[in-house]
């Protein structure tokens, strides 16, 4: 197997003859953040795990190579609002969305409960792995009902609204993505 060139596929077919110019366009990725939190929406409060995902998403692709397009929304916990937007992103085609806040047992705590039904297929192994790690040395994370999931093609990932506990996570799921892509993209690496 080569390891180098560019590995692509053909979406249209067609003839190639020699002195045909092709054109490489690399897939920018799409990246959305959603936040979740009453008070933020309103500017009460400072956005913090947003920018923190934002941060690590940056960092991770540009080590990759990979172009990336942020996307970032702050809503307030609303069931309506966070269906309307994930389905949005999902309609335009989002490659990752990022939810932060409402994964708690709170009231107000509804973005598993709104994304779940909406998921195509999901993902339990990355949180669970994630509750089990952290929840040893921090039981608080065993509280978080956080959950990652498929929606079409668009990776979804809810996360705690805790900064640190948003990177945390984070630093998990970065771990998988590459592969999470080939597979939604049926794109055989083995």
């Amino acid at each position: 197997m080569p390891k180098e060139g560019i590995f692509c596929r053909v979406i249209n077919g067609g003839r190639l003859s020699a002195g045909d110019m092709l054109e490489y366009r690399p897939k920018i990725l799409q990246v959305k953040v959603i936040t979740l939190s009453d008070r933020a929406s309103k500017g009460e409060y400072a956005d913090k795990s947003g920018p923190v995902l934002e941060q690590m998403a940056e960092a991770f692709f540009s080590e990759a190579g990979r172009q990336l397009a942020i996307d970032k929304a702050i809503i307030p916990d609303d069931p309506d609002q966070l269906r309307a937007l994930i389905l949005e992103y999902c309609d335009k085609n989002a490659d990752i969305i990022f939810t932060t806040g409402g994964t708690g047992i709170g009231p107000r705590d509804i973005t598993p409960d709104v994304i779940k039904p909406l998921l195509d297929k999901e993902i339990p192994g990355i949180m669970e792995m994630i509750r089990v790690k952290y929840g040893m040395q921090f039981p608080n994370a065993l509280v978080s009902r956080s959950l990652a999931g498929v929606i079409s093609k668009t990776l979804v990932y809810t996360l705690p609204g805790n900064p640190k506990a948003a990177a945390e996570y984070a630093g998990e799921i970065f771990k998988t993505i590459e592969h999470s892509f080939r597979m939604l993209h049926e794109i055989d690496w083995h």
